[in-house]
């Protein structure tokens, strides 16, 4: 069949680009390799960071225009998909990093003590730190469901398992060859996260991407020693580590839960080869910050989990065009907070618009003659 636009890839960046493609009126087909809400990949889970706390302004001004397409998709749909909580910040002197690009962006911010966290939140032993009121939590598995969702109430078409397998120039269009047939499309987004590296020779163009490095990381799901505790969200650096921590939502069962992860682990794998075998050394990490930071968790895991991040080497995202593909992979672990806006950037992109200099190719694209 003949389609405008074939976004590969079902999880938060491309259910997010289905939808949106589809609202403007495309004719979209939607592939996903396995279901809807697969656990194999990136997207999956009840609990993500939620922020505008970065002490890049660029990120900040681009966290504020998420807010508005949060706004958006919670408004179209009905659905609420993010839980305020307000977030801390603390440690390598990220805290005044942070407090600076906030407070210069008009974002509300504070600064707290260690006595003051302490008292605000009775098992929080961390400081001094910056609190973001603004911060919270949103439900990634809501969200992939509530685009796609959208998507197919535009008119767009969801094939589940069905992988892409190579992309193949047709005229002004691209046939899309996957393991069941193919089809015709003017234009394709690739958001395979993950699988992105390992799809490269299949798209049958050489974007210059960035070294894409795909790591699994373990979080580890708390449950909280007071069942009425409501905690903030938390980003920890010290000179050896960064820990990132917040409400486990569903992930962590039906009692009150607070994930904790360790954002810089060294589990390098590919989205094929992982073992989803947890990481004992990202275990017992997570343990020992608990014991000493979290006092007010059970220091025994009560779930345990993983997931694939990919990251570049300067954690931005590459969101460009080279011919009729755009590739989109808003990566590096801290895109989901960015998902509805991502769905707008990659339908910008399709529809003939420039790429942001922070996400583009990191050089000229090469055979970029074989589509023209």
């Amino acid at each position: 069949m003949q389609y405008d636009v074939c976004v590969v890839g079902a999880g938060l960046a491309g259910a997010a680009s289905a939808r949106e493609l589809a609202a403007r009126g495309h004719s979209v087909l939607l592939l996903e390799q396995h279901a809807v809400g697969h656990r194999h990949g990136s997207s999956h889970g009840s609990s993500r960071i939620y922020r505008r706390a970065y002490a890049d302004p660029f990120y900040v001004a681009l966290t504020g225009r998420a807010a508005d397409e949060w706004d958006r998709l919670e408004d179209e749909s009905g659905v609420a998909l993010r839980t305020p909580t307000g977030g801390l910040d603390v440690g390598a002197g990220r805290p005044e990093a942070v407090h600076a690009a906030l407070t210069s962006a008009g974002v509300p911010v504070v600064h707290l003590s260690t006595a003051e966290v302490a008292d605000r939140w009775p098992g929080i032993a961390v400081g001094p730190a910056t609190f973001h009121p603004g911060a919270g939590h949103l439900d990634a598995d809501r969200t992939v469901s509530t685009c796609v969702e959208l998507a197919a109430r535009h008119g767009a078409e969801l094939r589940e398992h069905t992988a892409m397998t190579r992309l193949e120039p047709a005229g002004d269009g691209v046939v899309v060859h996957t393991e069941g047939g193919s089809d015709r499309a003017r234009r394709v987004v690739v958001a395979a996260g993950a699988w992105l590296p390992e799809l490269l020779g299949g798209l049958g163009v050489s974007p210059q991407l960035p070294d894409l490095q795909v790591k699994q990381q373990e979080v580890f799901h708390h449950r909280h020693r007071d069942p009425a505790a409501a905690w903030p969200t938390l980003v920890h650096l010290t000179d050896d580590t960064e820990i990132y921590a917040l409400p486990s939502g569903r992930d962590g069962g039906p009692a009150p839960a607070y994930k904790v992860g360790q954002f810089d682990s060294e589990s390098d794998t590919s989205a094929t080869a992982r073992d989803g075998v947890i990481d004992d050394l990202a275990r017992r990490t997570v343990r020992a910050f608990v014991e000493e930071y979290l006092p007010g968790l059970e220091p025994e895991p009560v779930a345990e989990a993983s997931c694939l991040f990919t990251m570049t080497p300067d954690g931005d995202f590459v969101l460009d065009r080279v011919g009729p593909v755009v590739v989109a992979s808003p990566c590096s672990g801290h895109a989901a907070k960015f998902a509805p806006l991502t769905g707008v950037l990659v339908a910008d992109l399709v529809e003939g618009g420039t790429p942001d200099p922070r996400f583009a190719f990191r050089s000229a694209p090469a055979g970029t003659a074989s589509w023209a």
